[in-house]
């Protein structure tokens, strides 16, 4: 993919994040990743002005507030590069993993993993990214692949393995289609057909009178699992 030639002297960002309520509590782990950067700054002389943290934040998809910051940052190019302690900190998403590696070549934004000693500033880092995000998606693929063949047999055979996907209802041991949930499912399948986000997929559901299985009220990361459970079947 092309590079955009970027301005000099912009500025680099650091990311930390934690994924439970009491990392974010404790502060440790946060301490500990801000400290891994800020030295890897340091060691290659790049100017660090920020360092934006997500507390208590899922790394399935990017729908993280410090990390929508992030991506406005880039697309706008105001920054020249990311620094993070370890990749999965930023994304634990194949998928995103690879939207984000077009987004940051597309904008000529450098990251730099201090775990994975990743650096895009160089041409090796840059293909070593570009083989990790090539590799992610094969794997991630070749699971889809499997699972969705998988659950396809026990459906067409009205079985269903484990908790039954939502949409669906077990009735005497088999799976039958649930028509309420099904509706909800393809209500959220739309508005995120629309670009919506999955926070907002969620906030529109529940404003709907929409609750979950369980009766509560909807979040992103239920709005995401439903969505890949109907990718599978």
């Amino acid at each position: 993919m092309k590079r955009t030639k970027q301005p000099v002297n912009l500025p680099w960002v650091g990311y930390v994040r934690v994924s439970t309520k009491d990392q974010a509590e404790s502060g440790l782990s946060l301490e500990s990743q801000e400290t891994k950067i800020r030295a890897m700054a340091t060691v290659k002389g790049v100017i660090l002005t920020d360092v934006l943290v997500d507390k208590a934040e899922s790394a399935k998809s990017l729908d993280r507030p410090r990390v929508q910051d992030l991506l406005t940052m880039i697309r706008e190019r105001k920054i020249a590069g990311v620094i993070i302690a370890k990749l999965d900190r930023l994304t634990r998403s194949v998928r995103d993993l690879g939207e984000l590696v077009d987004l940051f070549q597309s904008c000529d934004v450098s990251i730099i993993s201090t775990y994975e000693t990743l650096d895009t500033t160089t041409a090796n880092g840059r293909m070593i990214l570009n083989i990790t995000a090539t590799i992610a998606q094969w794997e991630r693929e070749i699971i889809c692949e499997r699972t969705r063949d998988a659950l396809g047999l026990k459906l067409s055979r009205g079985e269903h393995a484990g908790n039954v996907a939502y949409g669906y209802r077990s009735v005497d041991g088999k799976a039958v289609p649930d028509e309420q949930e099904q509706a909800i499912l393809e209500l959220a399948v739309k508005l995120r057909a629309k670009g919506m986000t999955l926070a907002g997929v969620a906030e529109a559901l529940n404003k709907a009178g929409h609750r979950t299985r369980r009766g509560t009220a909807w979040k992103l990361q239920y709005v995401d699992r439903i969505l890949k459970s109907r990718k599978q079947q």
